[in-house]
């Protein structure tokens, strides 16, 4: 293992992925090096058909490479087992999805605690976080309520809440601001890039939004599988 492998919160090194399409191979990912440092806040974009979609799938461990090698936060995720991956991914990704997952019969505060609870944090430690977090997302008060009665914003909120509270190595968020006015979404993406500076977790976002394009640290553009671009702003 190499610096970056150590350094790196992501680290691909010839990352191949081809699917059969009716005994047809298609080479979605085509060879990618990357590497991810802590604190960076990412964008990855491209049209539809780019290899961003199954790339972010395969560096969160939700799909498997045909060739090539992925370190996540310095292990290697070829040599987990699918229990030692499942458990591994919840220690050290939260994730952040355009339709936001809450669990509809669970209130703010139970669906923002649940990663916790599987990971078997003491109770005080949970309401402690819980708190700390809704206060930053100016949730405060919403802690009983249920997914229904909340806004698409402030669902959102709750799913960013969620995704940071047990405080992993990295948040991948897949079109986070899809279903959301722009306003609301800019101003969600506002707090993520303070909560972001503020924690120094790492943010990795799969998008077509302009919005989140602009407020990207780091832009990586994908192109029929491969790197097009890769610019960082200064």
């Amino acid at each position: 293992m190499n610096d970056s492998t150590q350094n790196g919160v992501i680290v691909t090194s010839g990352v191949k992925k081809t699917y059969s399409d009716n005994g047809v191979p298609v080479e979605a990912v085509r060879g990618i090096d990357l590497t991810i440092n802590k604190g960076e806040f990412t964008a990855i974009v491209g049209p539809s058909g780019s290899g961003k979609t199954t790339f972010l799938n395969i560096i969160s461990g939700l799909d498997t490479v045909t060739e090539g090698t992925v370190w996540l936060n310095g292990k290697q995720l070829s040599d987990m087992s699918g229990k030692e991956l499942s458990d591994f991914r919840r220690d050290n990704i939260g994730f952040i999805f355009q339709a936001y997952n809450l669990i509809p019969v669970l209130t703010v505060e139970e669906n923002v605690e649940y990663i916790m609870l599987l990971q078997g944090i003491s109770k005080q430690e949970r309401q402690n976080r819980v708190h700390e977090i809704l206060s930053e997302l100016g949730l405060e008060g919403f802690t009983n309520r249920l997914p229904t009665k909340l806004s698409g914003g402030q669902q959102q909120r709750v799913a960013i809440a969620r995704a940071m509270v047990s405080r992993p190595a990295l948040i991948l968020a897949d079109e986070p601001t899809a279903n959301l006015d722009s306003k609301t979404g800019g101003e969600l993406l506002d707090m993520m890039r303070q909560l972001n500076e503020k924690s120094g977790m790492t943010f990795v976002f799969s998008t077509h939004d302009t919005s989140i394009m602009e407020r990207a640290r780091r832009l990586i553009t994908l192109s029929d599988g491969v790197i097009q671009s890769d610019e960082t702003k200064v």
